[in-house]
């Protein structure tokens, strides 16, 4: 498959605040008449990119992760991706599951099968790229610790330094991935939001290459190829009746089709915002090209210790007031969510909605997950389908609806929450009679 040459493709960015456009080089980041909130939306030709590309000629591609869709994303050689196999993570049809909760049509898209075991790697396999095109040595960024641990790793697989913030409070899984490949990790005695403007800060001093999420507008780029894979994936499961599609494991099936079904709801957990706006982004990517005929509804769902986006959702508004973060879920724990426009626009522009789920819900979605799924789901992971559960329970979707819900990140994540959500083990001596009276006799 040719690629188009960049500026072919990708004809500017739009700010997302007042419109004005720029074209390809012309601004780094953000809109410079809204500073760090004037967040762009990357601009493509679909005329141009519908004649000369097809859903055949992504099924023809060897590559199961995101390069299959590399004249859809804003880097020009694919080579400059990192050697490593990053989307093409395995979507099930969740029967036993969907049995369980009398709901026949549920997907699992586990991105927690990434290398870095999260969904941030497809967003930082872009700024990993982008950066190497650029001429970048140096990559920096802020996170409550997965967007970090997949940087770290995909920076390691091309030799570039990477200078990572987290707050002092990431949990030590992440804080490890971190160390082992080689970031330097500045732990910020502070909120996430500290450390996320003093890596703003740090990059503009010293000219590293910024990957912050709702700062960089390549992020969502990144983050949209997880909507092509489950309309792709969802159509081979669909039309051949298979119970899973695996990626670059080795057996990726698609459905030989020139068009891709879609399911009618997707939950996605919500933070920053910049995974559900790269769902958004990449929903519409397919519909202007003609690929899918109709949009699914996207359902976006929060902590509610952690609901900025939330409240500005129901009170039908796009000005996000910042909230003291108090959710187990770290990775959707934000006080001042970087990129909400995207994500309520997904939202609004799909008929969707939110919903609102408290730190014991997604507890008990993390076992039931687990229990009835085989998936193992880190708490903001989990959140996602603690949103379908609680959808169920409010009776405000269609059980016979055909739902996938996005779970982002792998539960070895954040392990305390796992051992919290379960009780943890029966502590016995080395007996039978130990082992008899725990069993209740």
């Amino acid at each position: 498959m040719n690629m188009p040459e960049l500026d072919r493709r990708v004809v500017g960015l739009r700010c997302l605040v007042c419109g004005a456009t720029y074209r390809l080089g012309e601004v780094e980041y953000v809109c410079p008449h809204h500073d760090d909130v004037g967040n762009l939306d990357v601009l493509y030709d679909y005329q141009a990119l519908a004649e000369v590309l097809s859903p055949e000629m992504i099924a023809a591609q060897p590559d199961a992760g995101i390069a299959r869709y590399a004249p859809l994303l804003p880097i020009s050689r694919v080579d400059s991706l990192p050697p490593v196999p990053v989307g093409g993570t395995p979507m099930y049809h969740a029967r036993r599951l969907g049995e369980y909760l009398g709901v026949p049509h549920l997907y699992l898209k586990d991105d927690g099968r990434n290398p870095s075991a999260s969904l941030k790697d497809r967003a930082s396999a872009i700024a990993v790229a982008r950066a190497r095109e650029l001429g970048r040595e140096v990559i920096t960024g802020a996170s409550t610790g997965n967007a970090a641990a997949s940087l770290a790793l995909l920076s390691a697989a091309v030799g570039m330094r990477a200078v990572i913030f987290v707050p002092e409070s990431a949990p030590e899984a992440k804080l490890a991935q971190l160390l082992i490949h080689g970031a330097e990790v500045f732990a910020v005695r502070g909120s996430y939001d500290q450390a996320y403007d003093l890596c703003l800060e740090a990059s503009r001093k010293f000219g590293w290459y910024n990957r912050n999420t709702g700062y960089n507008p390549f992020m969502t780029e990144g983050k949209k190829t997880v909507a092509y894979e489950i309309c792709e994936q969802f159509t081979a499961l669909t039309r051949l009746n298979l119970p899973a599609i695996l990626g670059h494991r080795g057996d990726w099936v698609q459905a030989s089709s020139d068009r891709w079904d879609a399911p009618d709801r997707i939950f996605v957990s919500v933070g920053d915002g910049c995974i559900i706006g790269g769902v958004g982004k990449g929903l519409q990517d397919l519909q202007r090209l003609g690929w899918i005929s109709r949009t699914p509804r996207i359902m976006g769902v929060q902590a509610e210790g952690s609901a900025a986006i939330y409240n500005a959702w129901r009170a039908g508004s796009e000005q996000v007031t910042p909230v003291q973060p108090t959710t187990l879920a770290d990775s959707i724990s934000v006080s001042k969510p970087r990129d909400p426009l995207k994500a309520l626009r997904a939202v609004r522009e799909t008929s969707g909605s939110m919903v609102l789920v408290s730190d014991e819900e997604i507890l008990e979605a993390m076992r039931i997950l687990g229990r009835k799924a085989a998936v193992f789901a880190e708490p903001a992971a989990a959140a996602a389908f603690a949103g379908l559960l609680r959808a169920l329970a409010e009776g405000t979707i269609d059980q016979e609806e055909r739902i996938v819900v996005l779970l982002t990140g792998s539960g070895l994540k954040d392990v305390r929450a796992a051992i919290q959500a379960t009780g943890g083990p029966h502590y016995i001596e080395p007996s039978l009679a130990s082992l008899e009276q725990a069993l209740g006799g």
